[in-house]
């Protein structure tokens, strides 16, 4: 294929842009990388770099979590927010110890069989731990791209068979150099090229990109979903989830009263973490982590 003019001055920002981050350096495990990717779902890297370095002092292989219970695993996912992604990792840690020996797959079929592991999550693993080449779509790549080379301001809520060959055919063809790629237009999205603010001036391919030709027209997609969070279901939930975290054992159901006043909400919120597995019941009036 022959060499896109984006990848050069993409590559050199990144080269001289990146931040610090502990699962990009040398010396990352996989276990690191599989670990920040799960943990950045839907979270910001300033929430996560406390969390990641705690569960990795804690936790250093998947060996260890595997050997924890998945309540412990609750209990460390802390205040991240969406804490099934705790209950996913550890199923991916016990995965590893019983089908892989302890070590993370490099294989990216064998990645996207573990629990909790998406299209994204095996490409990006597959990519940023072991050098591959594959197209790694985030909301950050697919934003970038969605602008540089179709002209557009926002890609729509889920990934196309469009989208996805053009990521594929603007890889470069050596895989570490694709590896690279992946990573510094993902940067390129999370640092210049923002959904709200982005900051044209400072990108390196502002006189390549296809938005800033057209005149940086309007999004005019589908309308975009915006999350609330006072009184709803979720905000219930995390009420709960920090009371029993909080705990060093079982929590009197009047604790979770005390925490969420509503009581059909309350109660509904209770009875979906528990199908979830996110708490147990362990008395007539009593709940815990599992």
């Amino acid at each position: 294929m022959p060499e896109s003019p984006l990848h050069a001055p993409i590559l050199s920002w990144y080269a001289a842009h990146q931040r610090d981050l502990p699962w990009r350096r040398p010396d990352a495990s996989p276990w690191s990388v599989l670990v920040s990717e799960l943990m950045l779902q839907q979270t910001p890297v300033a929430r996560v770099l406390p969390v990641h370095e705690a569960w990795l002092e804690r936790w250093p292989t998947p060996a260890a979590l595997a050997a924890e219970t998945t309540g412990e695993a609750v209990r460390m996912w802390g205040r991240l927010g969406y804490p099934r992604r705790a209950l996913r990792l550890h199923a991916a840690a016990v995965a590893i110890l019983e089908r892989h020996g302890g070590s993370v797959p490099e294989d990216h079929a064998d990645l996207l069989a573990l629990p909790g592991v998406g299209e994204y999550t095996a490409a990006a693993v597959a990519s940023f731990a072991f050098g591959q080449r594959h197209a790694v779509m985030d909301t950050n790549v697919r934003r970038v791209l969605a602008r540089a080379v179709t002209g557009v301001a926002l890609p729509g809520p889920s990934v196309t068979a469009a989208e996805r060959r053009l990521a594929v055919s603007l890889l470069p063809d050596a895989d570490d150099v694709a590896a690279t790629w992946a990573v510094a237009v993902m940067e390129l999205g999370a640092l210049v090229c923002t959904a709200t603010s982005p900051a044209c001036g400072e990108c390196p391919v502002r006189d390549r990109c296809a938005w800033v030709a057209a005149g940086a027209p309007a999004y005019d997609g589908p309308a975009r979903r915006t999350q609330a969070w006072d009184g709803t279901d979720r905000q219930c939930r995390g009420r709960l989830m920090a009371v029993l975290r909080e705990s060093s054992g079982p929590v009197h159901v009047s604790s979770l009263e005390a925490a969420w006043p509503g009581t059909e909400q309350r109660e509904r919120c209770l009875a979906g973490l528990l199908v979830d597995g996110l708490a147990v019941r362990v008395g007539p009036e009593t709940y815990a982590l599992p």
